[in-house]
């Protein structure tokens, strides 16, 4: 099921072993994995091995990639095709008639097989879930936006509250996963984003490109982008104008398959890889254009299908995920979220302009624990831009989510030593009404100056006075700390984590030399008392 666009069941004949078959093929091992972990900077970034650092997150095996090896000698079988990959599972995706999956079992290093047609999931052979317990600052206030059409699917929520203290995403990244984003690398819309070198890099994974611009086939995926990332000045702004982003797209319109799942862990692994901090997933799963694919209902238990576990996995491994309920609320036979809004992920329903249930967006499970959705946002009459630079209006989850996600990279930004679980529990708090949760609205409307508000004191560091000029700087940049700020490390990193200077000071102003840096954005974080701010800087 696809958020915007709903794709009738297609009615076939079924073919027994002859048809072709969706398959997840599960690995028995891993190559170089002690190597591998006790050099955790082969595998993963600086940056993504800082943020698991910073909260306590595990670099484990499942961080290690699948053996290619391996890989290329199922490639080699009779009648397979590879699809995609998932190190955090140890498995690929195949395509290929049951006889020809079946016959990749007498390859030594394959250890189980699952069938997306459950049907074909025999006795003899391991299930998924038996598989599944194998790996189981404040700054001056500068921002002052004028909202245009956005000003009320951004005030509903208060993130306006928090763009005043210029928290508006800026060190935080985020990477969107979705159906196509045509003309975002061409459009005055997202020029901030560019100029800023915040539009960081992009791969499609239905096509096999590193042009994720190539598919001008749907522009959901732009329309999404631009509720967090879109700026038109007096007109519009979202709700995290100076994240960084990448771009996945997973969703194959022109189709509705398993394999879609598989993409989508194999762009969250990968997100992980790069230290991305926020997912947004307006792309939800259910029914197939082959029935004997389908899901139940009682299969969204937050814990049964292969895209669920892999997001269950995702915020396991630190990340933020937020992802749209589904449009399924006026669905008689389903009416339910899909998935992987049924996992741990943080799940979006919708609301109107006025605040009210909108009756499209899919509701919570029955019974309802843990709440689902966890809290609601504008989706319909919400205002996107358009990929031909417009702004118009539209409805759905698929924009609720993204509204809800830059607020919690705003969130981020300003609290970045706290886990995803405790921001997005935060968050919930502050709900319309926590108290009494509903199916339809979950915890209701978050206020995330609330939010901010609880996670402030008087004496941190978020809350203090501290200036950074000249900004951009030619030669010497100065940071001014209050008095009461002892042993502060004050550190610059380029856009690809590595570090450039490091400094300690006990001092109220501390003088950076960037003369010898490039021309370029980098980042400047202070750490104090326990606590960490980011803030980009500009190399003139």
């Amino acid at each position: 099921m696809k958020n915007i666009i709903i794709i009738a069941a297609l009615c076939i004949f079924q073919f027994a072993t002859a048809q072709t078959q969706h398959a997840w093929v599960y690995f028995t091992d891993k190559p170089n994995v002690a190597t591998a972990l006790a050099n955790p900077t082969t595998i993963l970034t600086q940056k993504a091995v800082t943020r698991k650092n910073n909260h306590g997150v595990a670099i484990d095996e499942r961080d290690v990639p699948v053996n290619e090896s391996y890989i290329a000698q199922v490639k080699m079988q009779t009648g397979i095709t590879v699809k995609a990959k998932s190190k955090w599972f140890n498995c690929v995706h195949v395509l290929g008639t049951q006889t020809d999956i079946d016959n990749l079992l007498n390859l030594s290093f394959v250890s189980e097989i699952f069938y997306a047609d459950r049907s074909l999931n025999t006795s003899s052979r391991s299930s998924a879930e038996a598989n599944n317990t194998r790996t189981e600052e404040k700054f001056e206030t500068l921002v002052m936006f004028n909202y245009g059409n956005s000003g009320n699917q951004n005030q509903m929520i208060n993130v306006h509250k928090l763009h005043e203290l210029d928290y508006t995403g800026e060190g935080v990244t985020i990477a969107v996963m979705d159906s196509g984003f045509p003309n975002v690398n061409t459009m005055t819309a997202f020029q901030r984003l560019r100029d800023n070198g915040d539009l960081l890099d992009g791969y499609d994974f239905v096509d096999r490109t590193a042009n994720i611009y190539a598919y001008t086939g749907n522009s959901h995926g732009t329309n999404v982008l631009s509720d967090m990332a879109g700026y038109v000045d007096g007109q519009f702004v979202g709700t995290a104008p100076d994240a960084s982003y990448y771009l996945f797209r997973t969703e194959d319109v022109a189709s509705e398959t398993p394999l879609e799942e598989s993409y989508w862990v194999e762009a969250a692994e990968r997100a992980d890889s790069l230290g991305v901090d926020v997912v947004n997933t307006s792309l939800g799963y259910s029914r197939f254009d082959e029935s004997r694919y389908d899901y139940t209902t009682a299969d969204m238990d937050g814990n049964t299908t292969f895209i669920t576990k892999g997001a269950n996995i995702a915020v396991e491994k630190g990340i933020l995920v937020v992802n749209s309920a589904g449009n399924e609320g006026n669905d008689g036979t389903w009416g339910i979220l899909t998935a992987p809004a049924d996992g741990n992920v943080f799940t979006i329903g919708a609301v109107n302009a006025s605040g009210n249930y909108a009756s499209f967006s899919s509701r919570g499970r029955t019974p309802n624990v843990p709440v689902k959705p966890d809290v609601v946002a504008q989706g319909a009459g919400v205002y996107v831009i358009t990929s031909g630079g417009g702004i118009a209006t539209s409805n759905g989850t698929s924009f609720s989510s993204p509204i809800m996600a830059g607020a919690m990279a705003c969130m981020v930004q300003a609290f970045p030593n706290k886990t995803n679980l405790e921001l997005m529990q935060i968050v919930r708090e502050t709900g319309s009404i926590y108290s009494n949760p509903t199916i339809q609205l979950g915890h209701g409307i978050p206020d995330f100056e609330a939010a901010f508000q609880t996670l402030s004191n008087d004496t941190s560091l978020a809350t203090e006075k501290i200036q950074i000029y000249p900004n951009p700087a030619k030669a010497i940049l100065t940071v001014t700390l209050p008095e009461t700020i002892q042993n502060t490390k004050i550190t610059i990193a380029n856009m690809l984590g590595k570090t450039m200077a490091n400094y300690t000071t006990n001092s109220s102003f501390q003088r950076v030399d960037v003369s010898q840096f490039s021309a370029g954005m980098y980042v400047l974080r202070i750490e104090a008392d326990g606590e960490i701010i980011t803030k980009k800087i500009i190399k003139h």
